[in-house]
């Protein structure tokens, strides 16, 4: 048996109307689950599932504000109902709009910044719990980011971020004897439909090349390959991983800037393989 398939399990994936969620929407669909999407983007959602629907997957769209209680207890409940169950919550909405360094940021952007981007993964866990726990198990996959594992810039987002990585420990060790795990992405740089946007408004070619030269693959990712992190997390291939963080950023936490690289190192030399005979 594939342990990658995903047939007969139901998921939530919020932030599922855009990039990286859409993505994993239509990886998770396409390999057999039905999966819910929760956004407060519902054109958004309605076009990832035409998308989905158009590869045979099956996906439903729930209007949802994950910053707020009500709301995803009503999410948590439509799904169960109708779906009879919840395998796979993977929390995966946030943004870092209005961000800002720590002396600039006022206190109401802090807190809408940490609601969105930490609150909310903890509300969805809550209301998972219960129902993972009595089916005898289940997976959670949540989204954090390289800004969660160093100090890189945006001070609520980087915040909130690292405090995804406690949150999902602190799941780990607590439901792990149900049954339930608990995982982290941290993706570097994502070439999403925003970033596009914000790269072709604002980024000079100087200015695209100097963020290229932080990745030691020379670019930025695509959200595909966010979605192939997160099956593999969600899934029984994975069926022995949890309170673990997986780094999704082309090397950029690896080491020091490829441009520093290439002045101390010559590594834009090719080796020669003939070189150690």
């Amino acid at each position: 048996m594939d342990p990658y398939s995903m047939t007969d399990t139901v998921a939530v994936v919020t932030g599922g109307s855009a990039g990286i969620g859409r993505a994993i929407v239509k990886r998770f669909a396409t390999s057999g689950a039905r999966v819910v999407i929760a956004d407060v983007d519902s054109e958004g959602g309605e076009e990832t599932i035409d998308i989905v629907e158009a590869e045979q997957g099956d996906a439903v769209f729930v209007e949802t504000d994950v910053t707020d209680a009500e709301d995803v207890s009503t999410l948590v409940t439509a799904t169960v109902e109708q779906f009879g169950g919840l395998d796979i919550l993977v929390t995966n909405a946030g943004a870092s709009t209005g961000d800002d360094n720590l002396h600039r940021l006022n206190e109401e952007a802090w807190d809408r910044l940490v609601d969105l981007n930490l609150k909310s993964h903890f509300l969805c866990a809550r209301e998972a719990i219960p129902h993972m726990v009595e089916s005898g198990g289940g997976s959670m996959v949540h989204m954090s980011s390289v800004n969660g594992l160093t100090g890189i810039g945006l001070t609520g987002y980087t915040a909130a971020k690292s405090g995804i990585l406690g949150l999902s420990k602190l799941i780990a060790t607590q439901y792990g004897r149900h049954g339930v795990r608990s995982n982290v992405i941290c993706p570097g740089t994502i070439d999403s439909e925003a970033l596009s946007e914000k790269r072709k408004a604002e980024w000079d070619s100087q200015t695209r090349q100097t963020w290229y030269d932080q990745y030691p693959l020379g670019r930025f990712g695509r959200p595909e390959e966010v979605a192939a992190a997160a099956q593999f997390l969600a899934s029984d291939a994975a069926s022995y991983v949890t309170g673990s963080a997986l780094v999704v950023d082309g090397g950029l936490t690896a080491g020091l800037p490829q441009s520093l690289e290439s002045r101390m190192y010559d590594a834009d030399e090719k080796p020669v393989a003939s070189q150690w005979d």
